[in-house]
């Protein structure tokens, strides 16, 4: 039965994987197959979301975006299905699967397995899938880093920023400028020796120098030494492959949980006379990783920030710390920030903009409004409090021109209202495929009204009334103003099941 199970989850991660592109000299190997125990959650951790995208997708982005024409193999585990198809088909991207977790090596060696040796013989770059922070900018200067300083082995490193006694994770061991006896290293200083985890590092004696060889000469570190050292391992690394391919299946399992350990590697490598170097990136927070909510809410807060200080100056964002605005229109903002058109976009407290809405110049969305799908804003809009405006994927929303919609509306699908119209509260429209909405020019629409699925000309005023798939013609009165439409109800279904009490 599990032998049956194993072969339906590969067969559909085969038909989720793409080809592997030899022609593309770099590929990314994305650990996402733990099943992040101690955030508790029956959700895999690679897909609780930082700014409302799971993170194993925005490490995927980060290199995709931040390396041209890259492989991305991508190791799934538990809730394998879930992440894969959160990611989907996409083009030179592989789905490996992990079986039994038996560590960050055995995630490569599994997803090695995916490259034709003979074929390819270009960059590897491994990372955590969690790592829900890092960005284009930092993958592009990991690479560049990488290529220029000729290293055969890499490591992406943290600055620790607290105190030092709150620091747990392992710590980097770099070549000194001079050996114990004051020799100098030459070429081999700051190359990575080991990382030492913190543990290890309290175990130590008070009074015992840490005593360690690298490349024929010997190194020693005081215990305080060790401790008061703010350079972690982040988890992100860089390999040459022909020596990744070769050194990979050298690890030992020889430790307390029997699993292959990717910082093993680094001893590996030193062993064979191949250089282990270090970089840490400019914005500290993007090494960020998480194993439980209240990290992960404090991730969530630094993208915020980070949104926020990116549009300060040219969005009016009444409150920092509450609003949401997708990283498409983000981007559709900044591009036109780039060409100098200015977009007076006004932003209130809990404001939340998704994904395919367009904005235009002159656009005010008060308090608690919340824009998402293909939602295309015309010039010279309002959109007063607590208003919901929603398309399917498929669908498109347009709104003309100086319209303005008032407190508390929900208007959804596929629609168009035209410009100088005016939707008064506590209003509800609605456009499906087969009966779209449209809305002409100069209509007002209020009262406790329900339209669906019409077509109203233009100029009509239209008040406390439920409009079903009907027709809504321009009609003159004698004195030359148009019939408005009011109190319009259609014919009552189910009568026979009230009765009075």
């Amino acid at each position: 039965m599990e032998a049956q199970r194993q072969i339906s989850i590969e067969h559909s991660l085969n038909k989720l994987s793409s080809n592997f592109h030899y022609d593309y000299n770099e590929v990314a190997i994305i650990l996402a197959a733990g099943h992040g125990k101690r955030i508790k959650s029956h959700r895999s951790k690679m897909l609780h979301k930082i700014w409302e995208m799971p993170t194993v997708e925005r490490v995927y982005n980060a290199c995709r975006r931040g390396i041209e024409n890259i492989n991305t193999i991508m190791v799934v585990g538990i809730k394998a299905l879930d992440v894969a198809e959160v990611i989907g088909k996409r083009e030179a991207n592989i789905f490996a699967y992990q079986e039994t977790q038996n560590g960050t090596g055995h995630a490569v060696q599994v997803a090695l397995q995916k490259i034709d040796k003979k074929l390819f013989n270009g960059i590897v770059y491994v990372l955590p899938g969690d790592m829900g922070l890092i960005n284009k900018e930092t993958m592009n200067q990991f690479r560049e880093f990488f290529i220029s300083s000729d290293s055969d082995m890499m490591v992406l490193t943290g600055i620790f920023e607290g105190k030092s006694s709150d620091n747990s994770y392992g710590r980097i061991v770099r070549v000194k400028l001079t050996d114990e006896n004051g020799a100098p290293s030459g070429e081999d200083n700051g190359r990575v020796i080991e990382i030492i985890e913190y543990k290890d590092i309290l175990s130590l004696q008070e009074n015992e120098p840490y005593r360690i060889e690298y490349n024929g000469k010997f190194y020693t570190f005081t215990k305080q030494e060790l401790i008061d050292n703010p350079e972690f391992n982040s988890g992100v690394y860089a390999f040459k492959y022909n020596y990744l391919v070769e050194l990979i299946d050298k690890i030992s399992s020889d430790n307390a949980q029997n699993e292959i350990y990717i910082t093993d590697l680094i001893s590996l490598f030193n062993q064979n006379k191949l250089a282990v170097k270090a970089i840490s990136p400019a914005e500290q927070y993007v090494v960020m990783g998480f194993n439980n909510k209240s990290v992960l809410k404090e991730m969530e807060a630094i993208a915020r920030r980070h949104v926020y200080y990116l549009l300060k100056d040219i969005v009016e964002i009444d409150d920092p710390d509450d609003f949401f605005i997708h990283e498409t229109v983000i981007e559709d903002i900044l591009e036109a920030d780039k060409k100098n058109i200015p977009i007076d976009l006004k932003i209130g407290q809990g404001v939340y903009i998704g994904k395919g809405v367009k904005l235009n110049y002159n656009l005010e969305l008060k308090k608690n409004v919340y824009v998402n799908g293909n939602v295309h804003f015309g010039k010279n809009i309002v959109v007063w409090q607590n208003v919901y405006l929603s398309t399917l994927p498929h669908q498109t929303f347009k709104i003309g021109d100086d319209v303005e919609i008032l407190w508390g509306d929900i208007i959804k699908g596929n629609i168009v209202i035209g410009e100088g119209s005016k939707i008064e509260s506590s209003v509800n429209m609605t456009g499906s495929d087969e009966y779209p909405l449209r809305i002409g020019k100069n209509v007002l629409i209020k009262g406790t009204s329900y339209i669906f699925g019409s077509i109203i000309e233009d100029g009509i005023h239209i008040e406390h009334s439920v409009i079903v798939k009907k027709r809504v013609d321009k009609l003159k009165k004698r004195d030359g103003s148009t019939q408005p439409i009011r109190f319009y109800l259609p014919m009552p279904e189910g009568i026979d099941a009230i009765e009075d009490l």
